[in-house]
């Protein structure tokens, strides 16, 4: 249960723009509805932080920074049916402002128009053009897309490190989580029903790159630093994903934020606890640039 009262009034603030029955609505409403909470809680980038648009492997894209050794390819979130490049613009500039790291924000293809894997395919398309030691992270389904593409590249070159924050990864719906937090603030299972069945239709949806605890090789790819929200029915798939990497020889470690509901990215400016968690995010990133690099 949640009781900190900053995360309280973020949800609250966060449900009155976006209900949890805006999942139900159109494609097109629900998206309106998800970019208008975002700008609720919207920051101002770093002051003369360069950004620009442009296009990687016919994928929009926006990238904040100027050139640097090491990169970030960052997925936004959004179950692969709402978001988009302003929808993750400040973390995106914070991170980069604040790493001091070129970022690459990618907006793939979403669902239910385009089903998986063009989000995989533009990923794909993205990391294709890339010329430089690369960090891929995401959020929730951009978390998800993360790990996928390190799966895909399994046999060839790696991203330098996968950062993945609250991650969708197909997990056992048996696994206490998604149990305990069937009715969690910010994220139902109903809602993973929701997006699942927009990405994949009549598809299995057991694609081991959109569900990479469904894959029964996990060798030979990127080390990862997961992070998951206690209270989100997501949070056991961090710890199961982490195990599994290090059984298969991968380094990875796991880190679950007390008190937090998945999304919590965006009450980073009003939450002691969101703050902290993003401060050990960018730390991160920023320890496997330094290590790398």
């Amino acid at each position: 249960m949640i009781t900190d009262p900053e995360i309280l009034d973020f949800i609250r603030r966060t449900e009155a723009a976006y209900p949890a029955e805006t999942n139900d609505a159109s494609a097109t409403d629900n998206r309106r509805a998800y970019d208008a909470m975002c700008e609720v809680f919207r920051a101002s980038r770093p002051s003369g932080l360069p950004v620009a648009d442009l296009r990687l492997g016919g994928v929009p894209c926006r990238i904040y920074g100027n050139h640097s050794p090491v990169q970030v390819l960052y997925f936004h979130g959004g179950g692969f049916v709402v978001g988009g490049l302003d929808s993750h613009d400040d973390v995106c500039a914070e991170i980069s402002g604040r790493s001091g790291l070129r970022v690459i924000s990618a907006a793939y293809r979403l669902a239910p128009e385009h089903r998986w894997p063009a989000q995989l395919e533009d990923a794909l398309a993205v990391w294709q053009t890339l010329d430089r030691p690369t960090i891929v992270a995401g959020d929730s389904a951009g978390a998800t897309l993360a790990a996928g593409l390190c799966l895909a590249l399994q046999g060839s070159a790696q991203p330098l490190a996968q950062v993945l924050i609250y991650p969708w990864l197909g997990g056992d719906r048996s696994l206490p989580s998604y149990r305990d937090n069937a009715e969690a603030p910010m994220l139902r299972t109903a809602d993973l029903d929701s997006y699942q069945a927009a990405i994949h239709g009549d598809t299995d949806p057991n694609d081991p790159r959109a569900a990479p605890l469904q894959a029964a090789d996990l060798s030979d790819v990127a080390p990862a630093w997961i992070v998951t929200a206690d209270v989100d029915p997501l949070r056991d798939d961090g710890p199961a994903y982490a195990a599994r990497l290090r059984a298969a020889g991968v380094p990875a470690t796991c880190r679950n934020e007390p008190q937090l509901p998945h999304g919590y990215l965006r009450a980073r400016h009003s939450s002691a606890r969101a703050r902290a968690s993003f401060d050990a995010i960018v730390a991160a990133v920023t320890g496997f640039a330094e290590r790398g690099g």
